[in-house]
């Protein structure tokens, strides 16, 4: 019976062409012929909810680059910044700092441990990000989503580098792979945070 649910639901989705994301059909459309596709096969248990029934519509490119920058930047448990207009963000990708302006070519970016820069006016905020990513849209909006993030001005250097210390000793020390990466991952994430504070 499930052997012939994916050619079932190929062809409830239509003839297999990809195309741009602005050639999807309407969720809803799909939502309806899926959810009909599948209580063919499978009637006794729900429909899964398919990418569709999340996305919400993209906004359209504007025609001229618009003077600033929406930012959303969220973290597992908070927001740090909700539709944000700014001149530029400076984020720390694995490439390199990164500058984001408006008009910014689309791209994706993983983030590695140091410094995003938030720049609005003559204001610079400064936040250290251990991980994550950055979604640069064609409308001029920025999505960055971090695992962790805390303001620069919340370190103690101090601390900071009996950090760096206690990492670089639990490396000398350590017997096998997982405790060898552990400790190479504290390295990493302090020896960033102590160069955005020196």
């Amino acid at each position: 019976m499930f052997r012939q649910l994916p050619r079932v639901l190929v062809r409830a989705f239509g003839s297999g062409r990809r195309g741009f994301s602005t050639d999807l059909p309407a969720a809803s459309t799909v939502d309806a012929t899926f959810v009909e596709a599948w209580k063919q096969i499978v009637p006794n248990m729900d429909p899964p909810k398919t990418p569709l029934s999340f996305m919400q519509p993209r906004p359209p490119t504007p025609t001229s680059i618009p003077s600033k920058l929406t930012v959303n930047f969220v973290l597992p448990y908070q927001s740090e910044l909700s539709s944000k207009e700014v001149d530029q963000v400076i984020v720390p990708a694995m490439t390199g700092q990164m500058g984001v302006l408006p008009g910014h070519v689309p791209t994706i970016a993983e983030l590695k441990p140091g410094v995003l820069s938030v720049l609005e006016g003559s204001e610079t905020t400064k936040y250290f990000v251990s991980s994550g990513f950055v979604f640069i849209h064609a409308n001029s909006v920025t999505d960055i989503v971090a695992v962790e993030a805390i303001p620069l001005d919340r370190f103690d250097q101090s601390l900071v580098q009996k950090g760096l210390t206690d990492f670089t000793q639990k490396l000398g020390s350590a017997s096998t792979d997982l405790e060898k990466a552990e400790a190479q991952i504290g390295i990493d994430v302090y020896s960033a945070l102590n160069s955005a504070l020196a």
